[in-house]
């Protein structure tokens, strides 16, 4: 049952916090994951409980959360039939957590340290419904990738209208149960986590830490998939790149008008010689060039739509084991 249908009956069992841990193929460093979490959480002095959402991982992931759920009662499992992606894993982990006051979402891969923790408990104790882990060093990862996610978080800010992603901060968070009863209304198809969070609203705080290197295992985030989710936010967030499309068409027409001019006096004034075959290959791939980057951007868009009047559902569940229970219960 997704937590945001949880009724006040329900929650009363439910523990404090819920610890939500998207998961593919994390084999090699699940263990020292749960290991270290387990140590963090239980120095806070609130009941919790983790949900793994396994992404359809083809390692031995299924096999450690399998072993993890046997032995520790506060772990829950959610596997889904394969794998659709992180941002739909944050949802499927989200609509499972069956905390009744706060949320805390990180990455199995030791690169946001769970001993982090404590000082987003802290802030949210103080009022805050969203505690977010602000990166004040990145460790381990190649100067491309800082540059690019610091120009994309610049670019972010200035043209994503009223939704302000905080730079340098990525899914490592915790939200109050009302924040993410709100986040859990919304529904899109194209998901780009780090805008849903930032859209929801409610008083917020940075909590500034130090990334770490990546404990086991590779990154899979390539420069492709980054480039992908890249446009996911953008074009989830803003429609802008419709509007800088309309205005270069609109430059486009303008330079060909004054320049249809010029032709025309030319040929007043001075003759009409035969133009030259590079100047024409060159308007003519100009102009194709532009058409086709428009259409692209036009493309993007209308994608979107497609794909949100078809209505599937943003992830598909092969077996949910909840915390402090034995066995799997049906799909939903």
């Amino acid at each position: 049952m997704p937590a945001a249908t949880l009724s006040p009956t329900t929650r009363g069992a439910a523990p404090s916090l819920s610890v939500v841990v998207p998961a593919y193929n994390e084999a090699e460093v699940i263990e020292e994951f749960q290991r270290r979490l387990g140590a963090v959480m239980d120095g806070i002095g609130l009941s919790w409980e983790v949900v793994y959402v396994d992404d359809g991982s083809s390692d031995g992931t299924p096999a450690l959360l399998a072993a993890l759920q046997a032995t520790r009662p506060e772990v829950a499992v959610v596997a889904l039939s394969r794998n659709f992606g992180k941002e739909a894993a944050l949802t499927a982990g989200l609509d499972h957590a069956s905390a009744r006051e706060a949320i805390i979402v990180i990455d199995a891969d030791l690169q946001d340290p769970p001993e982090v923790i404590p000082e987003l408990v802290a802030a949210w104790r103080e009022g805050f419904d969203v505690a977010y882990a602000q990166r004040r060093s990145r460790a381990g990862e190649t100067w491309t990738k800082k540059a690019t996610a610091s120009a994309f978080y610049r670019l972010m800010g200035r043209i994503g209208g009223p939704v302000r992603l905080p730079a340098d901060t990525g899914d490592f968070r915790l939200m109050s149960r009302r924040a993410v009863d709100a986040l859990l209304q919304l529904r899109e198809r194209h998901r780009f986590m780090k805008g849903l969070f930032a859209w929801v609203g409610f008083p917020s705080r940075a909590v500034p830490y130090d990334r770490a290197p990546r404990a086991a295992g590779t990154t899979k985030w390539n420069y492709g998939r980054l480039w992908t989710l890249s446009l996911e936010g953008i074009t989830s967030f803003t429609t802008v790149p419709l509007r800088v499309a309309t205005w270069l068409g609109l430059g486009t027409a303008a330079a060909a008008l004054f320049y249809g001019g010029w032709v025309v006096v030319k040929a007043l004034l001075f003759g009409d010689p035969v133009p030259g075959y590079p100047s024409l290959m060159t308007v003519v791939l100009l102009l194709g060039g532009v058409q086709l980057i428009t259409l692209g951007v036009i493309g993007e868009y209308l994608g979107r739509i497609f794909n949100e009047t078809k209505g599937r559902p943003l992830y598909v569940v092969g077996r949910h084991v909840p915390s402090g229970r034995r066995g799997s219960l049906p799909a939903e």
